[in-house]
């Protein structure tokens, strides 16, 4: 039988694993990938940190870094709007913003929300194309 404690040390353990997976499934971390780990937690120093490449559910080449979901769980959020806290993760990653990530979804939250849902979000499905190619106006 586990005891309070054990569990609630296995539970704050199990929110500190950084989640990545590549955009093939593989596991593989790319080095958009990698550079956008590092920037975040010296930017961030984030309890959590779970980044997802997107990219193989989108019209994109295989192996491709282009489109990321990130749920950021860090104390600097604290007494921040929304607005203010994408802010900071956009400086952070302006040069990859700039680049090659085309796409970015962010969950940036402080620590007692990401207690209260901690689940990184799951991106609809990629339409593929632009509108004129959908037959849209």
């Amino acid at each position: 039988m586990l005891t309070g404690r054990l569990v609630s040390g296995l539970v704050y353990l199990a929110g500190r694993v950084c989640l990545s997976q590549g955009s093939a499934g593989s596991g593989a971390m790319g080095p958009v990938e990698a550079a956008i780990r590092t920037k975040l937690e010296q930017a961030l120093s984030p309890e959590v940190l779970e980044l997802r490449n997107e990219s193989g559910g989108h019209a994109v080449p295989p192996g491709s870094e282009t489109h990321f979901r990130v749920a950021v769980v860090s104390s600097r959020f604290e007494g921040l709007s929304p607005l203010q806290r994408h802010r900071l993760v956009h400086t952070a990653l302006a040069e990859e913003l700039a680049g090659p990530v085309h796409a970015l979804a962010i969950q940036a939250r402080t620590p007692a929300q990401w207690r209260e849902n901690p689940e990184l979000d799951t991106s609809p499905p990629c339409l593929g194309g632009s509108k004129k190619t959908r037959g849209t106006p």
